[in-house]
């Protein structure tokens, strides 16, 4: 079995990072455009003040902070908020495309910003000027032959439904909200898109709720739940406006390995998989909450009731294929040995078989082919790779070159090992690589951390011209991309 020939070989990015156009035509803020790089850690800064009227400055992905009562956002514009202008994405995007279709690209897996379709929630109604966008949008992509696959959510929902609804995703009537902008979407684009993703890393907004310390064991399972729940009811919505559509959950994957050959240590991945990544797929795939959510309900010492009715949902809005990013890997282990690392927000014990990217991530060779195998075997049903790429900084020469090998080395490593899943029997739809253009790191805030195939003239600062140069990576993925992954020297 071969790279199939209708393979969607392309690329990712997100409106919330590259967009920018946050106060234009429509669109109301959301929480990512009151977060700005801290300097002196190299992470994002939120600031807001709480319902007590205390002013906090949390260091946190600001994506995914829940909070218990209204925000008074801090607008104080001495400093620099970098989604508030990303890459400028929102008025570039057809010489973006244009760049995207002459690498070859297949497909881009981009995001529609809730923002700019619904700035007020169901109570403001639809901005018919965000529906027109991306309808232009969706045309210049079949112009140029790029099947789009659409996320619905990546971390860009209405500030104002942090405020109208108290604890954000804790409280139920989010699930009402995601699920009528969703079928809005899927309404007025029937016919031009045929992918959908609900949450992108669904498990990662989960994650960065239940760490929030103003939340409880209880409320921690409700964003999960009503997370699953939303995701399950624009299924259902996307199932009966059209027969063609395919919907995806997405799902952060790293493969963990076992510290050492101690059978606890094997317990130990086994269990904190289950947790971590499988607890949500095999909910979302299979319908509903795996047998093993007992266990985890029962160390956090909750007993949930669930609903007849949310048991419905979860059955009747099962997803047609599996999404996922993957970066690295991490290591685990049952004795109390210190995180020392990190892959893509999660922490990690470093892997001395492994070296790490400049903001720690490990480069792993066998990342990828090892997640298809595991998904495709545990699930059987088509997967999506919609996330996976080096950070790095790179250096833009006095003749407009950026050389970076490095970039090539990681991809094509990671390449290889998809090639030989899908060669072992994997039904692999297709490859898009994150940040296939620069734009700003959703951890971070930075746009130096830069994934991309084209580099954007932009600091963290948000100085520069903007201008967009291909990178040697540009050329050598275009070669790819033409070879139907034969070709990766």
């Amino acid at each position: 079995m071969s790279i199939r020939k209708d393979f969607l070989w392309g690329g990712s990015i997100s409106a919330a990072q590259c967009e920018g156009a946050w106060d234009e035509d429509g669109r109301s803020p959301a929480e990512v455009d009151f977060a700005r790089v801290d300097d002196s850690i190299g992470l994002r800064k939120v600031i807001y003040t709480d319902k007590n009227g205390v002013r906090h400055e949390d260091v946190l992905p600001c994506w995914n902070i829940v909070k218990n009562g209204p925000l008074n956002r801090e607008t104080d514009d001495t400093h620099n908020y970098s989604n508030r202008l990303g890459i400028d994405h929102y008025h570039r995007y057809k010489e973006d495309l244009s760049l995207f279709a002459e690498m070859g690209f297949k497909s881009l897996n981009m995001s529609i910003s809730w923002a700019r379709i619904m700035p007020d929630g169901i109570k403001g109604g639809v901005n018919r000027k965000g529906v027109e966008y991306y309808r232009s949008y969706f045309e210049e992509c079949r112009r140029l032959g790029i099947e789009p696959i659409v996320t619905l959510y990546k971390y860009d929902q209405p500030a104002c439904l942090d405020d109208r609804y108290e604890g954000g995703w804790i409280n139920r009537g989010m699930v009402d909200e995601f699920a009528t902008f969703a079928k809005v979407c899927f309404e007025e684009y029937k016919g031009m898109v045929k992918y959908w993703i609900t949450f992108n890393e669904i498990n990662a907004i989960a994650l960065f709720g239940k760490m929030d310390p103003e939340i409880d064991q209880m409320e921690a399972f409700n964003i999960e739940h009503h997370l699953m729940l939303a995701s399950a009811l624009a299924v259902k919505e996307a199932h009966e406006i059209s027969d063609d559509y395919l919907v995806a959950c997405m799902i952060n994957q790293n493969p963990n390995y076992p510290y050492s050959c101690d059978p606890a240590d094997s317990m130990e991945v086994i269990e904190k998989e289950q947790e971590s990544v499988h607890y949500y797929g095999d909910t979302m795939i299979r319908g509903h909450y795996p047998s093993y959510a007992k266990r985890i309900w029962r160390k956090r010492g909750i007993e949930p009731k669930i609903s007849e009715e949310d048991k419905k949902i979860l059955a009747e809005g099962k997803v047609d294929y599996y999404a996922f990013s993957c970066y690295g890997s991490g290591v685990t282990s049952a004795s109390e040995m210190k995180s020392d690392g990190i892959t893509n927000l999660f922490s990690t014990i470093k892997n001395p078989y492994l070296k790490t990217s400049e903001w720690g991530w490990t480069i792993d060779p066998y990342c990828l082919k090892i997640t298809l195998h595991k998904l495709y075997d545990r699930y059987n049903v088509p997967l999506m790779i919609v996330e996976n790429g080096l950070g790095a900084r790179d250096v833009l020469t006095e003749d407009g070159k950026i050389h970076d090998d490095y970039r090539i080395d990681y991809l094509r490593q990671n390449i290889r090992g998809m090639v030989e899943a899908v060669e072992d029997g994997v039904d692999l739809l297709g490859y898009n690589s994150w940040g296939c253009i620069d734009l700003v790191a959703a951890s971070t805030g930075q746009v130096s951390k830069r994934y991309g195939y084209i580099y954007v003239d932009i600091d963290d600062q948000g100085n520069g011209t903007l201008n967009r140069y291909r990178k040697d990576s540009f050329y050598w993925y275009q070669k790819v991309i033409r070879s139907n992954g034969e070709d990766l020297d």
